[in-house]
């Protein structure tokens, strides 16, 4: 059986609202949706790095994350707790 992961795309919408000044109305529960495709730039995939950081302990990559789709950046950070918890 398959267990929830910790990290979901909803967490991820609200780091980006809280640290990263995206409006509440372009929250959105597409996945395959990317930082520019929602008006985002680098500096809110740094806020995103930053708070990822302090609130879990790890980072993501730079460059390698920064133009993925959100369903990506949840997999890689729900990867990262997995290795994190090990």
């Amino acid at each position: 059986m398959m267990s929830t992961q910790p990290f979901r795309l909803e967490d991820l919408m609200d780091i980006l609202e809280d640290k990263a000044g995206l409006p509440a109305s372009d929250r959105t529960a597409d996945a395959s949706l990317t930082f520019t495709e929602i008006g985002l730039d680098s500096l809110a995939f740094l806020a995103l790095q930053a708070t990822l950081e302090s609130r879990y302990g790890f980072e993501l990559p730079d460059e390698s994350l920064q133009n993925a789709t959100f369903r990506e950046i949840v997999d890689a950070v729900n990867e990262r707790l997995e290795k994190v918890k090990a």
